[in-house]
């Protein structure tokens, strides 16, 4: 395998792991802020409901213009986002769920903007509506889609490094049951999700499921990390958002699998040595094939993200974000999540010695 870090490099990752739980915590108490100030994410056609117009007008022409000329038929809500490489050229009109016939809104759209800047000027490259009742709809598969691969990513890390499919198993079972009665009763899909996971992570750190424990803490700060940064740069988020997500959650648990594996080796070879000495080492033994691996795919996404086109940007802007968390929180979030229970027993003697 190809190494460019020095066999033997013995960083000390998890002795920062204090310093990196305060970045961690000040950047996902920067996102509930960010989500809270702008009242919300802002979610696209997809998910709000809506029509989306992508019209090229034959010259650049100035945003402001182009809403000029939208709010004189009553388009004065619509967003409107440049797109395309030439700047000006080429625009997305977005209008709410107001207007529900796609056909004369487009109509209308058109000739407002062949109005201001002259017949024949303007070409309507795309048109799409979605209805409000189809975007809650999807809003909610998505959400319930993310749950179930956390839920499933449970099941497959306590089977593989703890040996413990039935329980893990009976669990997550459990907990599809009660998320399928609870969305047959009627209960918002948000707050059945964040209680879901609640419940899940209690699950497992009473079951002293640590390995899925980690893995679970890990892929939740990558999505919450990605969806931040989303909220912060005022993106919208929509299926191929989703369909980011989904991908660095797999991304985030092949790496957490790979030190994960490492370590289960080295606990089993030094009995005696130290926990906490031994997910050290374990974390600079794979660390090269960590970078290697982040470096190579973070290239390849930046390509997407600098050359693929505005219908891939914001796709690929996630994966980005996705690739850069995903790599920090599995050294930094899910390796030293294991050392919680080698930790308590080690302070138990001395609080007796205490109290005597």
């Amino acid at each position: 395998m190809l190494e460019f870090i020095k066999p033997g490099i013995n960083l000390n990752f998890v002795g920062r792991r204090k310093i990196a739980y305060t970045v961690s915590f000040i950047l996902l108490a920067f996102t509930i802020i960010s989500i809270a100030a702008r009242g919300g994410l802002n979610y696209g056609i997809d998910f709000a409901g809506g029509a989306i117009i992508q019209a090229k007008l034959s010259k650049p022409v100035p945003p402001e213009k182009v809403r000029a000329a939208l709010d004189k038929i009553g388009l004065n809500k619509a967003s409107i986002q440049q797109y395309g490489i030439k700047e000006g050229e080429e625009y997305l009109i977005q209008v709410g769920v107001e207007h529900k016939n796609l056909g004369e809104l487009t109509t209308l759209v058109k000739a407002a903007l062949e109005e201001s800047f002259g017949r024949g000027q303007v070409d309507i490259r795309r048109n799409e509506m979605v209805g409000p009742k189809v975007g809650e709809t999807l809003r909610q598969k998505a959400l319930l889609a993310i749950y179930y691969s956390i839920l499933f990513l449970m099941i497959y890390i306590s089977g593989r490094f703890e040996m413990k499919w039935l329980m893990s198993i009976v669990v997550a079972a459990a907990m599809l049951l009660v998320t399928y009665i609870a969305t047959i009763a009627g209960m918002s899909v948000i707050y059945l999700i964040v209680i879901a996971l609640m419940v899940t992570l209690g699950v497992c750190f009473l079951l002293r499921l640590k390995y899925a424990l980690g893995a679970i803490i890990a892929t939740l700060h990558d999505v919450l990390m990605i969806i931040g940064f989303f909220s912060f740069f005022n993106k919208d988020i929509d299926l191929s958002i989703i369909a980011a997500l989904l991908t660095i959650i797999g991304y985030s648990l092949y790496d957490t699998v790979i030190v994960f594996d490492r370590i289960r080796e080295n606990l089993a070879k030094y009995r005696k040595k130290d926990h906490a000495e031994i997910i050290n080492s374990s974390i600079n033994e794979t660390l090269s094939r960590t970078i290697l691996t982040s470096t190579i795919t973070f290239s390849v996404v930046a390509c997407l993200f600098f050359l693929g086109g505005e219908v891939i940007h914001d796709f690929a802007f996630a994966m980005m974000v996705g690739i850069v968390t995903g790599t920090y929180s599995s050294v930094f979030v899910a390796s030293p999540i294991l050392l919680i229970w080698p930790e308590a027993l080690a302070k138990a003697p001395q609080k007796a010695k205490i109290r005597a």
